[in-house]
């Protein structure tokens, strides 16, 4: 058992994993879930000051402040991982923003550039400086945070549902690309994850949409079968599961982490 109660998965101690977005909400979580098991982490995010508070909680090797769409500031995250932990066995693709809540008309196209970058661009840019350590490493894995809006139309956040679509591309397209290498390579996604960024959501579709908070609140949960938000750690637990040899023969594959919701 870990610290933290939970199962020991095997394959996790001792690895080295970079997990993108790890200051805050679902990247914080999985970063905790993998240190609890021993992994060796890499952190990145642009928050400074998230960043420094989980680099000293989790005892992380590497925490760079990085803005996963810019190519420079990934190379240098990278050639750090590189040159202080010698390579890697793991990537988590988390970064990622929530992008406009309007109309396709009266969305910009700056916009719209902004969160595709970031929720797929920036998956490239890092699984590319990865992909030659896990080769010279022997094999590992790479888990992409896709979303329900991968799977679901999203009406007023068409940016986000188009960049996490192609997420899933993404994954399908690597994980028969890179598994003659022993690279495995997975997506989850999340659906309406309790935490300050679905209120964030939430608030900005309320006030698009001319209902309240709370309103808007019920609708979100009405569309889950169990009737309730999954926490953050729910996902974590996935993530920490598809990168330990307990998810040694799971590739390509999309796992929704939702308590089965049904719309969006």
């Amino acid at each position: 058992m870990t610290e933290t109660g939970a199962m020991t998965l095997p394959g996790l101690k001792g690895r080295r994993i970079a997990v993108t977005a790890a200051g805050s909400g679902i990247g914080l979580c999985i970063a905790r879930a993998l240190a609890a098991q021993g992994a060796r982490l890499a952190i990145c995010d642009v928050d400074q000051e998230a960043l420094e508070r989980a680099a000293a909680e989790l005892g992380a090797e590497i925490a760079s402040r990085t803005d996963v769409s810019d190519d420079a500031a990934v190379d240098a995250f990278f050639d750090t991982i590189e040159d202080g932990m010698g390579g890697l066995d793991g990537l988590v693709n988390n970064a990622g923003i929530a992008g406009p809540t309007s109309s396709v008309e009266d969305i910009s196209p700056e916009d719209w550039r902004a969160c595709v970058e970031v929720c797929l661009t920036g998956q490239f840019l890092c699984t590319r400086r990865a992909v030659p350590m896990l080769k010279a490493a022997g094999g590992g894995a790479i888990v992409n945070i896709s979303s329900a809006a991968g799977r679901f139309g999203y009406a007023y956040r068409t940016p986000y549902a188009a960049a996490k679509w192609g997420v899933i591309g993404f994954t399908q397209s690597l994980a028969k690309e890179l598994g003659p290498d022993n690279i495995r390579v997975n997506a989850i996604l999340p659906g309406v994850i309790a935490g300050d960024r679905i209120e964030r959501v939430i608030a900005a579709r309320a006030e698009q949409a001319g209902v309240s908070h709370e309103e808007m609140t019920a609708e979100y949960v009405a569309r889950v079968s169990l009737r309730r938000m999954t926490p953050p750690e729910d996902v974590a637990d996935m993530a920490a599961f598809l990168l330990s040899e307990k998810g040694r023969n799971l590739s390509g594959q999309s796992f929704p982490v939702d308590g089965n919701l049904e719309s969006l």
